[in-house]
C-alpha cells in the first residue's frame, strides 16, 4: 500500500481508482417524456430492448421513469415495440 503512495502520489491517481458515477438526467438536464421519441431512442436498442442501468448511466430512480416513459410510448405508437 506504502508502494502504492509512492508511485502514483495520492490514492486518487493510482489506475485502480474509479470515479463516483453520476447520473446522465441529472447532469445534464435529460427530460425523459414519452411524447418525446427522439430523447428515448438514445435508451433503446436496435431491436427495442431498454437498455440497462450500468450503460445508459442513469440512477435508480430515473432508470424507472425511463422505462415507464418508454412503455407508455410503445403503447401509443411513438415506438416500436420491435424494430425489424
Amino acid at each position: 500500500m506504502d508502494d502504492n503512495k509512492e508511485k502514483f502520489g495520492r490514492r486518487d491517481d493510482s489506475p485502480n481508482f474509479n470515479r463516483k458515477k453520476v447520473c446522465r438526467a441529472h447532469s445534464k438536464k435529460v427530460v425523459l417524456n414519452y411524447r418525446d421519441p427522439d430523447s428515448l431512442k438514445r435508451f433503446v436498442t436496435e431491436r427495442g430492448k431498454i437498455l440497462p442501468r450500468r450503460i445508459t448511466g442513469l440512477c435508480a430512480k430515473d432508470q424507472r421513469v425511463l422505462t415507464r416513459e418508454v412503455k407508455k410510448a410503445r403503447v401509443l405508437a411513438y415506438l416500436p415495440f420491435v424494430k425489424k
